[in-house]
């Protein structure tokens, strides 16, 4: 019954912002030829929020074009929302079409040369998608509630009088207009932070993954889902926002994989990006790392403090969503047997016979010597190898983690 609790509550949470849509569309007939009922204007509104969410850059861009093109006349143009303006979508689409550029050649290119760029583009993706976040989704469910609180004017002993929308049904003396207001913007970027969070992942493996054509193969989908929700909105409104729901509850269902992966890419590009490994050094306990795939019990990619006790023994503490009560975790593992892999880019704690049970953020490249002299690591540091595909693929997408080759 746990396991379906958080179904329920999306499903429940669902009702309670479609219901006030539902009888208003029973109130506004729609006009003959087409569908202008408030539901169709959530319907449309879910497909925009869900696309933008999944790629805010091409998304804000691309809708941002549609409304420039659609305006009537250069008055209305002049308008229009900034993002729908030619100084933001122009370059906005010009620097999508370099990093597909850069996914494209990511095969041919050495990932020495492409994962600064890699780091780049994650960074892109958080600034873009709080900028989303913060300005567009809103303006897109505001405008829904306005057009459905505002509804046609008409004349009522001379005054301009709304007569119809939401703000004239009331049942069982309830006016669903207030409920409306309140639910609309809250819901839009709830369902924004969800779906964004599930595609940012993918800009996650791509900064983790040592292939190029994997990460092309991963941008390839996205866009793809993408373009589906555009053409599906295109040809039904009711069809892209089906497909939208669908997108919604699926990155609900991974939203605690999604959040660690988020997490983990927050702090790789930080560490990258300000070169903190220059400024850091390890402490002699209570170093903050994430867990491998074989920590027992703790989730790939928690972010928690690797702790020594007293009496020889490891223990790794976190909190669920870096909020929640603190967990420890033991190391079931004599540090006799521990490494420390250096990777290119990061390195991982290892044992030969159980695989990874913790990855080491960038800030510890050239401090893998002290941080195992603190720990009393009796494998020391070795150089790591190339992992095998398969079992590089199954760690990246949060399966059993590979055994890490050391050489």
């Amino acid at each position: 019954m746990k396991r379906l609790m958080p179904c329920l509550l999306l499903a429940l949470s669902l009702t309670l912002v479609v219901a006030p849509f539902a009888f208003g569309a029973t109130a506004t007939p729609a006009a003959p030829g087409s569908d202008r009922s408030p539901v169709a204007s959530l319907a449309t509104a879910v497909t925009t929020v869900t696309g933008i969410a999944i790629s805010p850059l091409l998304g804000t861009g691309v809708y941002g074009a549609w409304q420039n093109f659609n305006a009537a006349d250069d008055a209305a143009r002049a308008k229009l929302p900034w993002y729908a303006q030619w100084t933001f979508f122009g370059p906005a689409l010009l620097l999508v079409g370099a990093c597909a550029a850069k996914d494209a050649l990511g095969a041919v290119v050495p990932p020495g040369l492409k994962k600064p760029l890699d780091v780049l583009e994650t960074i892109e993706n958080k600034a873009t998608g709080l900028v989303a976040a913060g300005a567009v989704v809103p303006f897109t469910m505001s405008a829904v509630s306005s057009m459905l609180l505002g509804g046609k004017v008409g004349a009522v002993d001379g005054a301009g009088t709304a007569i119809d929308g939401l703000a004239m049904i009331q049942i069982g003396a309830m006016d669903f207009s207030a409920v409306l207001n309140v639910l609309t913007v809250p819901f839009g970027l709830a369902m924004f932070a969800v779906v964004w969070m599930a595609s940012h992942a993918i800009n996650v493996l791509i900064l983790v993954s040592p292939w190029g054509a994997i990460d092309a193969a991963l941008k390839g989908m996205r866009t793809a889902l993408l373009g589906l929700l555009t053409l599906s909105a295109t040809i039904n409104p009711w069809l892209g926002a089906v497909l939208s729901l669908v997108v919604i509850v699926i990155a609900y269902l991974v939203a605690g994989w999604a959040f660690r992966l988020t997490v983990f890419g927050t702090v790789f590009s930080w560490d990258f990006f300000t070169r903190r490994s220059a400024r850091f050094s390890p402490k002699e306990n209570d170093n903050l790392m994430f867990s491998g795939g074989d920590l027992p019990g703790v989730p790939m990619r928690t972010y928690g403090r690797l702790v020594q006790r007293t009496e020889g023994g490891l223990e790794f503490f976190y909190r669920p969503w870096l909020c929640l009560p603190p967990k420890a975790a033991p190391v079931p593992v004599a540090k006799t047997q521990i490494a420390i892999g250096r990777g290119l880019f990061f390195s991982t704690v290892t044992v030969q016979a159980a695989g990874t049970l913790f990855l080491l953020p960038p800030r510890y490249r050239g401090h893998e010597e002290v941080l195992g002299r603190a720990y009393q690591f009796g494998g020391g540091v070795r150089e790591a190898g190339l992992r095998k595909a398969w079992s590089v693929l199954r760690e990246l997408f949060g399966g059993v983690a590979a055994k890490t080759q050391l050489t």
